[in-house]
């Protein structure tokens, strides 16, 4: 099992951020990567959730696990007040930052409580953590 995790996160950062080519700025790049692994594991989840992706608990729970440790690292991939014009990040992240990770320490919180051994344990936990996604992403993420 950690050689999935380690693998998956290795396979993340070596990927290109879809979407954000041409940012230059290093810190940038990492929390984006970070945010890929985020995204990635949030879809292997929501997709068995919706019945999109058939139920394999091997591939839930490296998917938790690569999420925990991802949440893990979403306050000190920001920690560094950086921008890159293709950053989606909004400035107010630096000025709110106790309320940016407390809405990240909130993500992480919800993942610990998930049970994916079962559909039912995903389904059951993902409008939660979805919950704490839209939170940040509402208050911190340029729109779309």
């Amino acid at each position: 099992m950690k050689k999935i995790i380690a693998l998956s996160l290795l396979f993340a950062a070596a990927t290109p951020v879809v979407g954000h080519e041409g940012v230059k700025n290093q810190a940038v790049i990492e929390r984006m990567k970070n945010m890929q692994v985020i995204k990635d594991g949030m879809g292997v989840l929501g997709g068995m959730a919706k019945g999109a992706v058939a139920f394999d608990a091997a591939q839930a729970e490296a998917a938790l696990a690569s999420l925990k440790a991802a949440s893990e690292q979403i306050a000190p991939t920001f920690e560094a007040n950086e921008t890159d014009p293709k950053s989606e990040s909004l400035p107010a992240i630096w000025a709110n930052w106790d309320d940016f990770v407390e809405k990240a320490d909130d993500f992480s919180f919800m993942l610990e409580g998930t049970d994916v051994s079962s559909l039912d344990g995903i389904r059951a936990g993902m409008g939660n953590i979805g919950g704490t996604c839209s939170a940040c992403h509402k208050q911190y993420r340029m729109k779309k």
